[in-house]
């Protein structure tokens, strides 16, 4: 299974370490065609050394050629929103997780969006019960 994983860059970084964790996790079940997004190297300012375009299209690619997408959905981000919109658009499965913290709430765009399964959590072990529930039948 192929699975493209995505997190928040330039909207914030403050979640690396879930990121690091669910990529790590998520590499049980497939490959994890974004695992950089976990990457203590990478910062809100982006990747080095490639141009937002070849990021656009390298993104998209790997879109079409995942599985499954995976997208921790916490920190809100507008790259992430269209990357979920993006696999919509292609039937792709989605699944968002979202930890739900005070004052925080999820965008409308994504909790009422059927197409979508959202879950809730608040701890990396209940990351590990949804993955072993769930990407088993999605892909």
């Amino acid at each position: 299974m192929k699975i493209y994983f995505a997190g928040s860059i330039r909207g914030g970084r403050e979640d690396r370490d879930i990121y690091f964790f669910a990529i790590q996790e998520l590499q049980k079940f497939g490959t994890v065609l974004t695992e950089h997004i976990g990457g203590k190297d990478l910062k809100e300012e982006g990747e080095h050394g490639i141009t937002d375009r070849e990021i656009f299209e390298r993104d998209i690619f790997w879109i079409r050629e995942a599985d499954i997408v995976v997208a921790e959905v916490t920190t809100p981000s507008l790259g992430v929103g269209y990357e979920i919109g993006q696999a919509e658009g292609m039937n792709k499965p989605v699944i968002c997780l979202y930890r739900k913290m005070g004052g925080k709430r999820l965008s409308a765009m994504i909790s009422g969006n059927s197409n979508v399964r959202i879950f809730e959590y608040s701890s990396l072990e209940d990351l590990v019960n949804i993955f072993k529930n769930n990407l088993p039948h999605l892909s």
